[in-house]
């Protein structure tokens, strides 16, 4: 918040609420100003029974209502749709977030790692029963995962407008470089449970690209970290990009991105994109 950082992301899903607790009970310390920050929850996994997941009314709800009581707030910025849930029809879950900002518990609302179709379809029923549609969206992007920001979301950003806060912008920890060397016991990748987000990252094509990566960071007098957010908040349909940390040292030098952004020169995005070999090729129109 010193830094500038006045947007904090959560869900309902992270540690099945508690990391909503904690947020609130910093929020309540610190005692900052309603209005100085931006604060925004997602709904869809919020435990094993029936009714405590997905997108249905009575789950969007009761999810609205239990993080704001989590985050000891009286209404929240922004509510994200966390996935897309193919057991409620689309208009039950538009109408619902309508409500909920129609009661003045929601500011806006939006989705999470849906598809271009959904989202036009959120927004054709929202056009079609007069009712508040979806204004932005979250979806993974970094240098090895471009291809909705870059290519599926083209026309929904020409055609209704898509603000997009994108996650893991060092692809789980691989663009820091920590794991050039194999597996720290103390790292993501490490914990029991995470061999699938191991399996899929630890390619030698990814590694090579990240150690390529590295070089130009040093040319540039910059970390590779550093360097990784500031390619992605570049991006113009970028709007902002959600940091992850464990530590404080580490958030301190993440935000150092900001400086890097005039470095990104054609000339050094034109590297990065021979480096990574990850830029979609776009259809022709």
């Amino acid at each position: 918040f010193d830094n500038g950082i006045n947007f904090f992301d959560n869900a309902e899903g992270y540690e099945s609420g508690a990391s909503e607790i904690v947020m609130g009970q910093a929020l309540s310390t610190l005692n900052w100003s309603r209005d100085s920050f931006v604060l925004s929850s997602k709904v869809f996994w919020g435990g094993d029974k029936p009714n405590q997941k997905g997108l249905s009314r009575k789950h969007v709800f009761d999810a609205c209502h239990a993080a704001i009581k989590r985050l000891q707030v009286d209404y929240l910025d922004l509510y994200f749709c966390h996935r897309p849930d193919v057991d409620t029809p689309i208009s039950e879950t538009v109408r619902a977030m309508h409500d909920l900002v129609s009661q003045g518990k929601v500011m806006y609302w939006g989705t999470s790692e849906w598809s271009a179709q959904q989202i036009t379809e959120a927004y054709a029923v929202a056009k079609d029963e007069r009712l508040i549609g979806p204004t932005m969206e979250q979806p993974q992007y970094n240098l090895f995962e471009r291809n909705k920001i870059e290519n599926e979301f083209l026309m929904v950003y020409k055609t209704v407008g898509l603000g997009t806060t994108i996650w893991s912008p060092l692809a789980s920890g691989m663009l820091t470089g920590k794991y050039n060397k194999g597996v720290p016991d103390d790292s993501r990748f490490g914990i029991k449970g995470f061999e699938w987000l191991k399996d899929r990252w630890m390619q030698d094509k990814v590694l090579n690209a990240v150690q390529s990566l590295g070089q130009l960071a040093s040319e540039l007098g910059v970390t590779l970290p550093a360097l990784s957010i500031a390619w992605c908040v570049k991006n113009p349909n970028v709007t902002t990009a959600i940091l992850g940390a464990t530590r404080n040292e580490q958030l301190i030098e993440n935000l150092k991105a900001l400086d890097v952004l005039d470095l990104l020169t054609p000339e050094v995005m034109n590297r990065i994109d021979t480096i990574t070999g990850t830029k979609p090729i776009l259809p022709e129109y």
